[in-house]
């Protein structure tokens, strides 16, 4: 599970990493997070964890302040959220999460990307209930053995623990997103390489080479759609 994870955020940040699309994603993201609730993450958790993933990306400052300044501002531009489910080619399983301020041009987005890449749109609960909601959350610095000392400590339960090289990347309840956090703050790790929220697959297929790099375009097509948060799926893209 741990080698997936490293693998899905190797190839974001290869592919982040001469665009500022990321950066305008996190902005809208922010923007919707402190106009539901408060503009001050201590009081509004679904801002204060937008924040924790933002900077696991490098996202700059200015972008974040903008974002929360805008919705200060009381602008009365509204999102919509909403996820997609579809399949892609040889049974492959693809979610699609989105914030949009025009539901019609999304879907049709949506749907256009799949079917330009060998895919095709489900109906609701078509291919979630073969995900798992899932939190994320990856440090440096502590072996996997003293990682599952200070969480058992500080009574947080947790999935699994693994430990990759240099990283440990600990999977747990959502619930328990920020408690797993705390956890590490208050034994002085405050940086997180990894800090999300997502939907993991239960079970991964492979491709063949052909097929692995049509689905890695239809990837590419729906993660390019300016709605389009994030993508899931539950194909093995490693080497």
């Amino acid at each position: 599970m741990g080698r997936k994870w490293n693998n899905i955020k190797e190839k974001k940040a290869s592919k982040d990493a001469n665009t500022s699309r990321i950066y305008a994603k996190f902005g809208r993201e922010i923007f919707v997070a402190a106009k539901q609730g408060e503009p001050d993450p201590e009081s509004n958790q679904a801002l204060k964890f937008v924040l924790e993933r933002a900077k696991t990306y490098s996202v700059p400052k200015h972008i974040i302040d903008r974002a929360i300044e805008k919705a200060k501002g009381g602008s009365d531009e509204n999102y919509d959220e909403l996820r997609y489910e579809g399949f892609g080619p040889n049974g492959s399983m693809v979610i699609v999460d989105a914030l949009t301020n025009n539901v019609n041009r999304t879907a049709s987005d949506v749907r256009a990307a799949f079917g330009k890449n060998g895919g095709n749109m489900g109906v609701s609960g078509s291919v979630a209930y073969m995900f798992d909601s899932t939190a994320v959350i990856g440090i440096e610095g502590k072996t996997a053995d003293e990682a599952l000392e200070l969480l058992m400590e500080a009574d947080v339960d947790v999935r699994d623990i693994i430990e990759e090289e240099e990283t440990i990347i600990v999977y747990a309840e959502p619930e328990n997103f920020h408690a797993v956090q705390e956890a590490f703050t208050n034994a002085g790790i405050t940086d997180f390489t990894v800090a999300e929220i997502t939907m993991l697959a239960q079970n991964e297929i492979t491709l063949s080479d052909d097929a692995k790099a049509k689905f890695e375009k239809l990837i590419d097509a729906l993660e390019d759609l300016d709605d389009v948060q994030q993508v899931y799926h539950n194909v093995d893209l490693s080497e």
